[in-house]
C-alpha cells in the first residue's frame, strides 16, 4: 500500500514538474533577483560595469520610507483604492443583479456591451477619456456648459484629477467582476428566493438575507483581486496626467517606474516594488480577517 502511494506521489510530481519549472524560471528567479537588486545601488553605472555595483543592505528601504514623495504616492494610491474598489464592486454587483433579473431583456447584448471595456486596450481608451474630459474641447464640459455649469479642468485640477481617474478605472474594470458575480448569482438555488417570496420578503430583503450571504466568498475573492489590482495603479496616470497636476496622481507604481526607468535607480525602484508588495499582502490579510469576523458575527 505504501509503495503504491509513493508511486502515485512520484507520478504527481512528475506531471507537475514542467509547470513548477516554468514558475520557478519565470517567477521565482525574477523575484529573488529583484529582492537582491533592492539591496544594492544598481544604477546606470552598474549597467556599464558590475564593478560599480555596491551593497546597500536595507538602506534603500530606509530611504524609501523617508522619502516624502513615496508617502504622497502612497496616499494617492490609498485614495484611489479606498474610493475605486467600492465603486467598482458596487457597479459590477449592481450590473450583475440587474442582468439576472427577469425585468431586463436582451441580456446577452447587454452583457457584451458592459464587458466590452475590459477587453479594450487601456492606453487607447485612456487617450479617448483624456479628450472627453479636456477642459476646452471635451464633450463632458460641453454638456455641462449646456446645463449652465462652468467648465471643469478635470485632469488639470488637483481636486478633480484623481476622481476622474477613479471613474475611468471603475468604468474600465467593472465588467470583469460583473461576469464573476453573474456566475455566482446563477449558483444560488431559486428555491431560496421562492421560499422568501412566500414568506412575504420583498426584493431588498431577499438581496440582504439571501444574495449577499451567498455571495460572501465571491465578494471576498473579488475584493482581494480588485484591491491588489488597484494598488498597482500606473497606466491611467501615466497616459492621462503623467503624475500631475502637482503630483496629485503619482502612484507608488508610477514612482517605481520613474525611479527605475527615468532616473535609473533600479535598486531603489526594486525596494519600492517590495514595499508595495508587503502593503498588498497586509491589506489582503486584513480583508480576510474582516470577512472572518463578519462571518462569525453573522453566525
Amino acid at each position: 500500500m505504501s509503495t503504491h502511494r509513493n508511486r502515485e506521489a512520484l507520478a504527481g510530481w512528475a506531471f507537475a514538474a514542467p509547470a513548477l519549472l516554468v514558475i520557478t524560471l519565470f517567477f521565482g528567479v525574477p523575484v529573488l533577483a529583484g529582492l537582491a537588486l533592492s539591496l544594492t545601488d544598481f544604477d546606470i553605472y552598474a549597467l556599464a560595469s558590475l564593478g560599480n555595483l555596491r551593497w546597500q543592505g536595507w538602506d534603500n528601504y530606509v530611504h524609501v520610507l523617508t522619502l516624502p514623495l513615496f508617502w504622497q504616492a502612497l496616499g494617492n494610491t490609498a485614495y484611489f483604492v479606498v474610493l475605486g474598489v467600492p465603486l467598482s464592486l458596487a457597479l459590477s454587483l449592481g450590473a450583475a443583479v440587474l442582468l439576472q433579473s427577469r425585468l431586463v431583456r436582451f441580456k446577452p447584448l447587454l452583457r457584451t456591451a458592459l464587458f466590452a471595456p475590459v477587453v479594450t486596450t487601456l492606453v487607447a481608451v485612456a487617450v479617448i477619456w483624456r479628450y472627453l474630459f479636456h477642459v476646452k474641447y471635451g464633450l463632458v464640459n460641453y454638456a455641462l456648459q449646456g446645463l449652465g455649469i462652468d467648465a471643469i479642468d478635470w485632469l488639470g485640477d488637483p481636486h478633480w484629477s484623481m476622481p476622474t481617474i477613479i471613474g475611468f478605472a471603475a468604468w474600465k474594470n467593472f465588467g470583469g467582476n460583473m461576469i464573476i458575480f453573474i456566475a455566482a448569482l446563477q449558483a444560488i438555488p431559486d428555491d431560496l428566493y421562492e421560499a422568501a417570496r412566500l414568506d412575504g420578503a420583498r426584493a431588498w430583503a431577499q438581496f440582504r438575507h439571501i444574495t449577499l450571504p451567498s455571495l460572501a466568498p465571491t465578494l471576498l475573492m473579488v475584493s482581494i483581486l480588485t484591491t491588489a489590482g488597484y494598488f498597482q495603479l500606473f497606466a491611467e496616470p501615466y497616459v492621462m496626467t503623467q503624475g500631475g497636476p502637482l503630483q496629485s496622481t503619482v502612484s507608488v507604481l508610477y514612482l517605481m517606474y520613474e525611479e527605475g526607468f527615468k532616473w535609473w535607480n533600479l535598486g531603489l525602484a526594486s525596494a519600492v516594488a517590495f514595499v508595495l508588495f508587503l502593503i498588498i499582502v497586509g491589506v489582503t490579510k486584513g480583508l480576510i480577517a474582516l470577512q472572518r469576523r463578519l462571518t462569525g458575527a453573522a453566525a
